[in-house]
């Protein structure tokens, strides 16, 4: 199947970043037309949480356009997001591979997103019978998987500023523009993605602001690029020391 056939199928991609289109094209090159004619495209608002952990697997998504995160309620009942999803993966995909029959964490959109959506049984019949598919799908998973130990490792020897630290890098990482990465100041969302009180990350953000790794521009925070390489030098010395 070529990349044009896919455009019409799929007329979102048209419209994303070259990146994330090329992600689709790979994923979906060898993918048979009665896969394609499952498909169906959805519109999601922001704040909708579309897959919830525990309820039964029957669609497999794909983020078109837009941000998603991964909610897990179980730790205490207390909400902790732990992570921000920027590349195209099958969310459902893992769990059609590992033969479970619910999902095992919540997804909710961060912003407004355009989805593809696929039953789970023509997804489940393609992966049986493409091995090529198949293969690509578990590497995905592995990636992703071995992103999440490391990533959960190194989050269990930090505390207080260097625990936001390592969450300001690793946005840097993914959302900067222009060398520059600007976020809302929300005390909130940021307890909820670092497992820190929203006392500890008033405090830890004016010390990020006094030690000069942040600046503050109203209700914003702003990184720039030598604020990113001096924060990353910084978690590194501390990572090291642990190992």
């Amino acid at each position: 199947m070529g990349d044009n056939h896919l455009d019409r199928v799929l007329p979102f991609l048209k419209k994303i970043d070259k990146k994330r289109r090329e992600q689709f094209y790979t994923y979906f090159k060898n993918a048979p037309l009665w896969l394609l004619d499952s498909f169906s495209i959805e519109k999601m608002e922001k704040g909708r949480i579309f897959i919830r952990e525990g309820t039964l697997v029957e669609a497999i998504y794909f983020i078109g356009d837009g941000l998603i995160k991964a909610t897990d309620y179980r730790i205490y009942g207390i909400k902790f997001d732990f992570i921000l999803f920027t590349n195209v993966y099958a969310y459902g995909g893992m769990e059609v591979i590992m033969d479970l029959d619910k999902y095992q964490t919540s997804l909710q959109t961060v912003t407004d997103c355009t989805v593809l959506k696929i039953p789970k049984a023509q997804f489940a019949k393609w992966m049986k019978t493409d091995i090529l598919a198949l293969r690509h799908e578990s590497k995905l998973m592995g990636e992703y998987l071995l992103e999440q130990a490391r990533s959960i490792r190194a989050f269990l020897f930090l505390q207080g500023s260097d625990r936001l630290v390592m969450l300001f890098t690793n946005r840097y990482k993914k959302f900067a523009v222009n060398g520059v990465l600007r976020l809302d100041n929300d005390r909130q969302e940021l307890s909820d993605y670092s497992g820190l009180s929203v006392k500890t990350i008033t405090r830890s953000i004016q010390k990020l602001e006094k030690d000069g790794f942040i600046t503050k521009q109203g209700s914003r925070i702003v990184i720039h690029k030598e604020q990113y390489d001096r924060m990353k030098e910084n978690l590194s010395q501390i990572l090291s020391e642990d190992d």
